[in-house]
């Protein structure tokens, strides 16, 4: 598909898109389920982006000359970075899925198959305790806190601690989030999903990237193993469009210092989204603490845990 846009250029897609949707990307019947989840991704963003660029071209139709041939021109330069971007991400998906071996994904929940305590060493989530974290950005500073609450959620019938995670840019408030987790019986730390409210100056702005297992086709990931393996990818979450953090395991041996203390014996991680396919963090998990460190290595940005109170 990549190949072809380029070839026949922006006006010729166009005028094809109707026939390549359902064409374009016929493969062999050995396909999987999750490859061919990834070509329907692909179909249903380019029918989204040519969509909002018809619609463009439709109010441009009723402006002066001047402005028409302006904003014609600025609608094809956002369908041609959205079309860049489908691509970009389609391509990440069908690697996540050789990365991940699977045909589907499709976790079955067995309520009885979870306990009611979080202990798993690289991630324990004692109710009424709050880790606070802080980041040097070039907005500003970044303040998260993270408080486990003393209450649940039962989700697919398990009982979830619900974790508050409150974001706070020099003081002002960009994000205040519920996230809920449970661990099986084998010591697996589930994410059940997140209600993420986004603010700007004061005010509640959108609910983008919440979802909740069970709802519109959203399925839990888990977001740490009970026995981490060098090289193990998973999925921590899944909403196709929404939610589809991943992340691989890329040591167990790692040493850090935060403003709260240095460790040693870290776990840590490489996470990432076929949603923002340029994007990575590496996180690290301390035993007995739970994560202590996030570092972006593009930007150098660090998430660093400056402080934690148990009651």
């Amino acid at each position: 598909m990549k190949t072809f846009i380029k070839k026949v250029g922006i006006g010729a897609f166009l005028s094809l898109s109707v026939f390549l949707f359902p064409l374009a990307l016929a493969k062999a019947d050995t396909q999987t389920q999750c490859e061919k989840s990834a070509e329907d991704m692909l179909k249903s963003r380019l029918g989204e982006a040519t969509s909002t660029y018809w619609l463009s071209i439709a109010k441009a139709n009723h402006l002066p000359s001047k402005k028409r041939i302006k904003a014609k021109k600025i609608a094809q330069k956002e369908l041609k970075e959205e079309i860049e971007l489908c691509e970009e991400q389609f391509e990440a998906r069908k690697k996540l899925c050789n990365m991940l071996g699977e045909d589907l994904y499709h976790p079955v929940i067995n309520p009885n198959n979870f306990v009611d305590n979080i202990d798993n060493p690289y991630l324990p989530l004692v109710p009424v305790t709050i880790y606070t974290y802080e980041k040097v950005t070039a907005e500003g500073t970044e303040t998260v806190t993270v408080e486990v609450m003393d209450e649940k959620k039962v989700i697919l019938g398990v009982n979830c601690t619900v974790v508050r995670d409150i974001v706070t840019l020099d003081g002002e408030l960009i994000e205040d989030t519920l996230d809920w987790f449970a661990q099986d019986t084998e010591g697996n730390v589930w994410y059940f999903g997140e209600l993420s409210k986004n603010y700007e100056e004061g005010e509640l702005v959108s609910i983008s990237g919440s979802w909740e297992a069970g709802v519109n086709g959203a399925k839990p990931g888990i977001v740490m193993q009970a026995n981490p393996q060098i090289g193990k990818t998973y999925r921590l979450e899944f909403l196709l469009g929404e939610a589809e953090d991943a992340a691989k395991i890329k040591s167990i041996s790692e040493s850090a210092t935060v403003p709260y203390g240095t460790f040693s014996n870290l776990l840590k991680t490489e996470d990432f989204t076929p949603l923002e396919p340029d994007h990575i963090e590496h996180k690290y998990y301390a035993p007995g603490v739970g994560f202590i460190l996030e570092i972006e290595p593009e930007s150098g940005e660090r998430l660093e845990l400056v402080d934690l109170q148990q009651s």
